[in-house]
């Protein structure tokens, strides 16, 4: 396993991205960062600037306006970069579906790492989530 892949499972530093979503999702990860679940303890933190990223956490189904900078962002990212797509919009675009304003599913525009579901998905959700991504990096896989 690589130093860098062996890092990103220690502390996981996250940059969050909400591509046009309804705030539900938004909300339920500020959840997860109180004291109640207490994401920080598996090395999870909120960073405010891209180039500093080992994650990109994306909410919200990608309309036309988002699309171009979400992947000026992920360009922007240093690699390797985990992908995490929090929430049905996220994933299927869910009620935006053949909208005349929404592209593609997130995974037609980059490489997700790890698909989160749920309108909005619940903390104990994304934990799971967080320890199957973890675990993942650590197989090198």
């Amino acid at each position: 396993m690589s130093v860098t892949l062996k890092a990103l499972t220690r502390s996981i530093w996250v940059f969050h991205v909400s591509a046009g979503s309804c705030n539900n999702c938004d909300i339920e990860i500020l959840d997860l960062l109180t004291p109640r679940f207490d994401a920080e303890r598996f090395g999870i933190q909120l960073i405010g600037s891209i180039r500093h990223a080992d994650a990109i956490l994306i909410t919200g189904a990608m309309n036309k306006k988002s699309v171009p900078r979400v992947k000026k962002l992920y360009e922007q990212a240093p690699k390797p970069c985990v992908v995490i797509a929090v929430g049905t919009c996220a994933l299927s675009q869910h009620m935006f579906r053949d909208s005349y304003n929404v592209e593609e599913t997130l995974d037609k525009i980059l490489p997700v790492d790890l698909y989160i579901p749920g309108c909005p998905p619940k903390p104990e959700a994304m934990i799971d989530g967080i320890v199957k991504l973890v675990t993942k990096l650590r197989q090198g896989t």
